[in-house]
């Protein structure tokens, strides 16, 4: 399935069962797009993000947990291929950098992202919209040294960041 624009109007509008898909083509929780449904209708844009927003935020560690599981590990772009089919469009353009990145660096990635699901048990999240390869090497190195608590934050503010990204994409005027 391709990315679609929607209005917030059309968004409003749509059965219960095909807001929950259009929802879950911005983060793969269940339970958060089922929310999302129910919380319409929204007003603005604006709104759709803060309902997004807030759910997110009271939702549990394991929630979050399901959104990661439906992301491809950053740098595997044969998962992103196979795996991550309905989604693959939104992620290839998020993750657009790696791309090019240099088989140092690809490596460097694969080899970090086994140690933080190793260390963590979930893949590594980051936002990877506007960063470069480095960049989210850099950042995967630092968060393997966090705790456990303070690492699901760190995850789930990203997996957030990449849900309001979708969101704006699939609202886009």
């Amino acid at each position: 399935m391709s990315e679609t624009t929607l209005s917030v109007a059309a968004l409003n509008a749509l059965p219960e069962t095909d807001a929950r898909v259009a929802f879950g083509r911005c983060c793969g929780a269940w339970a958060w797009g089922r929310l999302m449904a129910a919380r319409r209708p929204f007003a603005d844009r604006a709104a759709v993000i803060a309902a997004a927003e807030s759910i997110w935020k009271d939702l549990p560690p394991e929630v979050w947990r399901e959104a990661f599981h439906h992301h491809p590990r950053i740098g595997d772009l044969d998962s992103l291929r196979k795996r991550f089919a309905a989604t693959a469009d939104l992620a290839s353009r998020e993750q657009a950098s790696v791309a090019t990145a240099a088989a140092a660096t690809l490596e460097a990635l694969a080899e970090g992202n086994r140690a933080y699901e190793e260390k963590f048990g979930y893949i590594f999240i980051i936002c990877a919209t506007g960063r470069s390869a480095d960049e989210m090497l850099a950042a995967l190195r630092v968060r393997l040294a966090n705790d456990a608590a303070t690492e699901i934050r760190n995850a789930g503010g990203e997996q957030m960041k990449i849900t309001r990204l979708r969101l704006e994409r699939m609202l886009a005027a």
